[in-house]
């Protein structure tokens, strides 16, 4: 049986100390996207709550910028 203190992930963010999420910063997001160009839930990246907010504005910016794809061909 996995217990709590397995299951739990620490932010990718919080492990690096960043604390600005850069929408200029395409390698560090196209890690959260999939491979059809979707932004991948919490669940699955383990980012917190507040980091996955800045995370989907700054890669919905860096979209409407034309540094990211809006999708994957």
């Amino acid at each position: 049986m996995i217990t709590t203190a397995e299951k739990t992930n620490q932010c990718f963010f919080k492990q690096h100390g960043i604390t600005e999420i850069d929408y200029k910063d395409v390698t560090i997001l196209e890690r959260f996207i999939n491979p059809h160009g979707r932004i991948m839930a919490r669940k699955r990246t383990g980012v917190s709550a507040q980091s996955q907010r800045k995370l989907a504005a700054a890669i919905k910016r860096a979209r409407f910028m034309g540094l990211m794809p809006y999708v994957a061909r």
